[in-house]
């Protein structure tokens, strides 16, 4: 059975970047003439008013200071509060396939390869632009890539999951090399209206290069030492939207069509669950948690991570051990255990151990031990 090995990683951020001090401008200007409007509602208790936020807030609730989105303007709109871009004709390429392209392209130079090495597509992300055709399909197209390609969706741990289907299939000798891409346009299903969610995501897109290790020539490798996967079912986290909406009516453009979650309970239950599915994943790979190096979480909130970094290692983990970019990115759903491996691995020495992990809706929780090589 042959070994596969990270070769190389890719990252497309977008152009365009909101500080929380925008956000909370647009937000808090959008409360102000809500309960103007319905004062009369409010007075009365038939409406809610709606509370302001702050930064200090959202910084305190998550560690995100700003996020990067496809389009800012539209968002910051009070009267809108949502990208304005157009709509691209059946002939152009996608949105979302534009941006997994410009990853791909990136991790195929690093990786030293060309569209003719790889073998299989793997788009894997929360956030699908659309059903069919599948995006995957349509990056395989627009790279020049033979073989096939199809789409996954297990919400924010898309892509360990992706990472172990690209594993699996070079172990079995199905594809030489895998591109597995996670292209989060995570603005899209955000409501930036809900005063505690409207912080939380963030656009981005990564890229990662699987193939055989005995093809392997970049400077930068990682042995895929193990990985394991678990969903246990849970509506802490939902999103209703799909096509079967449009059987009634009363429920199109409701606030359960976009992203929701009872924040406490997923807090309570995923930390745990996170934690111990890392010291399984590092037992099964017949190591112990002082052999691990580097953690590279899920970035969905500062103090989820430092909680799960604490009751992994008994202790507070030191500077370095689990680098955060959510400050920077905020969530972005799938892509953001993948940037943080992007931007906090190159330093490590060749023999060292690391995790990259990532959970969220279903539930869902995804662990891969790595080794750099």
């Amino acid at each position: 059975m042959k070994q596969a090995v990270i070769s190389a990683t890719g990252l497309f951020t977008p152009a365009q970047s909101i500080s929380n001090e925008e956000l909370v401008e647009c937000f808090n200007t959008y409360v102000e003439q809500f309960n103007a409007d319905n004062a009369a509602a409010i007075a009365e208790g038939t409406v809610t008013a709606l509370e302001a936020s702050s930064v200090a807030f959202i910084e305190k609730a998550s560690g995100i200071k700003a996020r990067y989105v496809m389009e800012k303007a539209g968002i910051l709109d009070p009267k809108r509060m949502v990208s304005h871009i157009a709509e691209r004709g059946d002939e152009e390429l996608s949105l979302q396939a534009e941006i997994a392209v410009a990853a791909a392209k990136q991790a195929l130079d690093r990786a030293g390869k060309t569209p003719a090495d790889i073998d299989m597509v793997l788009v894997a992300c929360s956030n699908m632009q659309r059903a069919y055709p599948a995006m995957a399909v349509e990056v395989q197209g627009a790279l020049g890539i033979d073989g096939y390609g199809f789409d996954m969706n297990v919400a924010c741990s898309s892509a360990t999951f992706g990472i172990q289907q690209a594993v699996a299939a070079v172990q079995s000798g199905q594809a030489r090399a895998v591109l597995v891409l996670n292209p989060e346009i995570t603005s899209g299903h955000l409501n930036w209206r809900d005063r505690d969610s409207h912080f939380i995501f963030g656009d981005a897109c990564t890229a990662i290069v699987v193939e055989a290790k005995d093809t392997a020539t970049s400077a930068h490798q990682w042995e895929i030492v193990d990985s394991k996967a678990k969903t246990s079912f849970s509506n802490n986290i939902r999103n209703n939207f799909g096509f079967l909406n449009r059987f009634d009516e009363d429920g199109v453009g409701q606030a359960d069509k976009l992203f929701r979650q009872q924040g406490r309970k997923v807090f309570k239950d995923v930390c745990p669950m996170a934690a111990e599915m890392i010291k399984d994943t590092i037992a099964g790979a017949g190591l112990e948690v002082p052999q691990v190096k580097r953690y590279w979480l899920h970035q969905a909130n500062l103090n989820m991570n430092l909680l799960i970094s604490r009751l992994v290692l008994g202790r507070d983990a030191e500077p370095g051990e689990a680098p955060v970019i959510l400050d920077e990115y905020a969530n972005t759903s799938s892509a953001g255990s993948v940037i943080a491996f992007h931007k906090h691995s190159e330093d490590m020495a060749k023999g060292d151990l690391g995790v990259i992990c990532s959970f969220g809706a279903g539930y869902s929780i995804g662990c891969v031990v790595v080794k750099r090589i």
